[in-house]
């Protein structure tokens, strides 16, 4: 079943006296429980889409629908991770799971309780910003996020700044969490081997202005080993659209 569909999304900027079109009639449906992955050149709109289904920028003509519903501003039926955690230094990671919502509620202490340990932050409850590393940082605000019980969660490019051990640990711990609450996803990155990790499938987006170039299906079961010949094959596939984008990225600008 449909949880997110997008139809003829076109998105500009003004800069000075010139328009940008930064994204250009965007279709795409997400399914209920889908992890789907968008990867793209620098500066097609990934996280520019991103930010329109999350709500965060209404400023676009066309249609974003969730769960039925047309999106109209940000909400907790999206949830939203950024690549910086974005947690609040003075309050432990227990209260930054719970934010605004008071850890005295019996209901809420319990829900907060369950994610620390589905984020593997077991001990830490009480520990501050400064004393978690950079992946647990980043799974304090996952767990924030899910407290909410969000329809679908976004997430632009949140394992970018860690180091590769750290971003394959936390890959799979993203994994682990969407497993165990299916919760749709739609997840930015620039990396071509975690998009088809981590992806039901996965959108390949052009150059600015930012369309969607192919979606792939990647037919793999979990968990995947990026060692094996079919994951590579996929690789690949990606690997042959991204010269696509990158011949048709020359040919726009050379006027041709």
């Amino acid at each position: 079943m449909t949880l997110l569909e997008i139809k003829q999304l076109n998105k500009f900027f003004q800069k000075g006296k010139e328009q940008i079109h930064v994204l250009k009639e965007i279709e795409l449906q997400v399914k209920r429980g889908e992890f789907i992955t968008v990867i793209g050149p620098s500066g097609c709109g990934k996280s520019t889409l991103l930010k329109a289904i999350g709500g965060l920028d209404t400023e676009y003509s066309g249609e974003i629908k969730l769960d039925g519903e047309r999106v109209t501003g940000a909400s907790i039926k999206q949830g939203v991770i950024f690549q910086e955690p974005r947690l609040f230094p003075w309050l432990t990671v227990e209260r930054n799971i719970a934010a605004n919502l008071p850890l005295t509620d019996i209901e809420v202490k319990e829900n907060v309780e369950k994610l620390i340990k589905l984020v593997r932050l077991d001990g830490f409850e009480r520990a501050y910003p400064k004393e978690l590393s950079g992946g647990m940082a980043q799974r304090v605000s996952i767990a924030r996020a899910l407290l909410r019980k969000p329809k679908i969660l976004l997430l632009d490019e949140p394992f970018g700044a860690l180091d590769a051990f750290t971003r394959s640990h936390m890959q799979q711990a993203l994994l682990d969490i969407w497993k165990e609450e299916r919760t749709s996803m739609v997840f930015v990155t620039h990396d071509i081997d975690e998009a088809i990790y981590l992806g039901n499938k996965v959108i390949i987006m052009s150059a600015r202005p930012g369309t969607i170039q192919k979606i792939i299906s990647i037919d793999l079961p979990f968990p995947r080993k990026k060692s094996t010949k079919s994951f590579q094959e996929y690789r690949q596939l990606v690997l042959k659209e991204f010269e696509k984008v990158e011949e048709l990225e020359l040919i726009d600008s050379a006027g041709i």
